[in-house]
């Protein structure tokens, strides 16, 4: 770092900081003025969505760019995206300059790429074929790329395997068009129409799943196309996704080959994991814990493994702890599922009816909150379950007061995942929570002291509060509790 710090012995200052500025979580940026007053606490977004550009950051030049920026889009046309008070080019494939003006008029793809990132490499392919056959076509369509990387090696590389535009290394530009579109993923392709003006944000999935049948791009074209799927998803039954040519079978343990004909009929649940992903392995067990309690139930039941494994041995070695089925390793199905079923992270799992219609892509949420009582994940369970936790709450105190916080009250609050300030346990659904603190407890452990506190409140709480349901502990590229194509 560039800048001076407070030295690391001084272990009372950095905590009389952190009171100050009420200090919750890092990074966290508190930016000043030269008398030392306070300019903002959300230093880390300023610096992310302006960078050198916001200084001094101060409310009124802050409130000036982003006037500037709202004008901008008001006004926007090619000139204004593509064009810098330096530069009024873009470069060929073959690194010569081409005038943005001869762009105009024409259907424009910004692709927003780093070279580098694997997701974006493979990306590239399918866009490139895609550019190709409408090019051929004779379509007025260019692609200008937007690089992000910060080697000009790997730059070049991209350039060599593109056959479109792109600003030139590093350009100045690009900055300002990552926060200008409010670039959230990659890769990302916004579209601007023949008139300069934004189509859509970001075509990167449409792509993906339609080729070249997306183009125009237009608002028009994927009304058309959500009718074209919708039409598909009506349709859909186990053997339309699962059977591929004389690919009609999922493997059992001991290898035997199990007719998908034979699943027809049954609840299906389709878990997308892999050996090497800490997430999908801290997630298996429960799910082979939830996959025993439905099966005891429900004979019409079943579970197939959709593997990412590298190798033959790494798919092996997961598949032995797993009780159900899977596709075997390397099998061809598995692209046509991930993308049919939008799996752009690992762990997933889908829910299929005995109809052969998708139920839900969001499974494992559900296991994770509610374990078997979730099943069949349908939206006439998930109300049932919601009324059942409404249930729950009933006679709870809206708000107590618990000795380890003393200084806020705690309110019942509606939660999701979380772990308790107090034991240590995860829980779900129902929580005594300070927002301001970012305290939980269970209920239990909250009412528990209420009781006996407040004299007999929050009695026989204990077999209505809801259990400890396992606990992801870690967290392609692995992010928290989800790993992400890379």
């Amino acid at each position: 770092m560039p800048w001076v710090a407070v030295p690391f012995s001084e272990s009372d200052t950095r905590d009389k900081l952190n009171d100050l500025f009420k200090v919750s979580g890092i990074p966290h940026l508190v930016l000043l003025d030269e008398y030392g007053k306070v300019l903002s606490d959300v230093g880390v977004v300023i610096i992310g969505d302006y960078g050198a550009e916001g200084y001094p950051f101060t409310p009124e030049h802050l409130n000036e760019l982003k006037e500037q920026e709202e004008e901008a889009k008001r006004n926007q046309s090619l000139s204004s995206i593509l064009v810098s008070h330096s530069r009024n080019f873009v470069l060929s494939a073959e690194r010569k300059a081409v005038p943005v003006t001869e762009l105009e008029g024409k259907t424009i793809g910004l692709y927003f790429s780093l070279a580098s990132y694997n997701t974006s490499a493979v990306f590239t392919e399918k866009l490139v074929k895609v550019y190709k056959e409408l090019k051929e076509k004779g379509e007025s369509f260019e692609i200008v790329t937007i690089s992000l990387d910060d080697d000009e090696e790997s730059f070049k590389q991209g350039l060599e395997s593109a056959p479109w535009l792109s600003l030139p290394f590093k350009d100045k530009s690009c900055e300002k068009l990552i926060r200008y579109f409010e670039l959230s993923t990659l890769p990302t392709v916004v579209i601007l129409g023949p008139d300069g003006k934004t189509l859509h944000l970001n075509v990167a999935e449409a792509i993906e799943e339609h080729g070249i049948l997306a183009y125009p791009f237009t608002p028009k074209r994927f009304t058309e196309l959500e009718e074209i799927d919708k039409a598909k998803r009506e349709k859909q039954t186990l053997e339309s996704f699962l059977v591929s040519g004389v690919q009609d079978y999922v493997i059992a343990k001991d290898g035997v080959k199990v007719p998908v004909s034979d699943l027809a009929g049954k609840n299906i649940l389709l878990y997308f994991s892999a050996h090497w992903c800490p997430p999908c392995r801290a997630f298996t067990p429960k799910l082979i814990e939830v996959y025993h309690k439905i099966k005891s139930k429900d004979s019409a039941f079943e579970l197939i493994f959709i593997s990412s494994d590298r190798d033959q041995t790494s798919f092996d070695e997961y598949f032995s702890e797993m009780p159900w089925l899977a596709l075997p390793f390397g099998d061809t199905r598995k692209a046509s599922l991930s993308g049919l079923f939008k799996v752009r992270g690992i762990p997933k799992l889908v829910a299929i009816g005995p109809s052969g219609k998708t139920v839900t892509t969001e499974a494992r949420d559900l296991v994770m909150l509610h374990g078997a009582e979730a099943y069949p994940f349908t939206e006439q369970r998930l109300k049932e379950i919601e009324t059942e936790h409404e249930e729950m709450a009933k006679g709870w105190p809206e708000k107590v007061k618990y000795t380890l916080h003393e200084e806020h009250e705690l309110v019942l609050t509606r939660s999701r995942i979380y772990v308790c300030d107090k034991c240590g346990e995860e829980g779900h659904i129902w929580a005594y929570n300070c927002e301001e603190c970012n305290f939980d407890l269970h209920p239990k452990c909250a009412l528990e002291e209420n009781k006996v506190n407040k004299d007999g409140a929050g009695a026989n709480v204990e077999a209505d509060v809801v259990k400890n349901e396992g606990n992801t502990k870690e967290g392609w590229v692995c992010d928290g509790d989800v790993c992400f194509k890379a």
